[in-house]
Parts: structure tokens; sequence; C-alpha cells
């Protein structure tokens, strides 16, 4: 391959790349609108990650759990796992889309019409069934 060819390459590359970033952020900030939250907080790195613990109910503390090796990984497919859940997505296949598919899963879920939020699934509010604003 010639250095023309392969710079053309590099380019289209990139721009599908960059096409696919901002259409998972895109749909990340739907998300994040349709949980109440500010959609700019899905741009921002970290703070993200906290805002999505806050959707699915967990202490927020527990983004310090990225830190460590090997647990991170755990971290991050139940974050995942329960961020489906928030949004009525369960099923091992919405799980395992999430997981491996992110990229079209997450604009898929954002754009659509048919996803709504349905409450943190994880936390004391899910134990009750979201019923917070019940008197007793």
């Amino acid at each position: 391959m010639n250095n023309q060819a392969t710079g053309l390459f590099a380019g289209i590359s990139g721009l599908v790349y960059l096409a696919i970033f901002v259409l998972v952020y895109a749909g990340m900030w739907k998300l994040f609108v349709k949980a109440g939250r500010p959609g700019w907080a899905a741009i921002i790195p970290i703070y993200n990650l906290i805002v999505m613990q806050d959707i699915i109910g967990r202490e927020g503390w527990k983004i310090i759990l990225l830190l460590i090796p090997f647990v991170n990984i755990y971290f991050g497919i139940t974050l995942y796992i329960s961020f489906a859940k928030s949004y009525g997505k369960t099923g091992i296949g919405n799980y395992l889309a999430l997981i491996f598919l992110s990229f079209i899963m997450i604009p898929l879920w954002g754009f659509s019409d048919d996803t709504h939020y349905v409450g943190p699934s994880e936390g004391p509010s899910s134990a009750t069934g979201n019923l917070s604003a019940t008197t007793y």
C-alpha cells in the first residue's frame, strides 16, 4: 500500500470513529435527560460515571472501584447491567448487548421513544418499588 492510500484509509477510519463517538455521547445525553439529569453531564469524563451511579441508585463513592485492577471489570459490567435495568431493559440479551455493543445500544436506546427511565435499579428506593412519595 502506498502512503496516499494509507492516509486515505486513516482519514476515513478517523471520520467513522468520530461519528460513532458523537452518536454514543448524543445517545448518553438523551438517556441522562430521560432520567431527569442534565444532558451535558454525559460529556464530562468521570462525572458522567458519577451521574450514572446516581441514576441507578448506587452510592457515588463506588466510582473508586474503577481504580482497582480486575475489580473495575466487574464494577463496569454491573454498572451497565444496572443502567439497563433502570431503563426497563431486562434480560440477558439486553445486558450482553449493552456490555459488548454499547456503541450501538446507547444511541439506540437514547433516541428511541420506547425507552423510558423507570427508576433506580439499586439502593433503598428500588427495594420499596420507587414509592418515595407515598405516605404511610
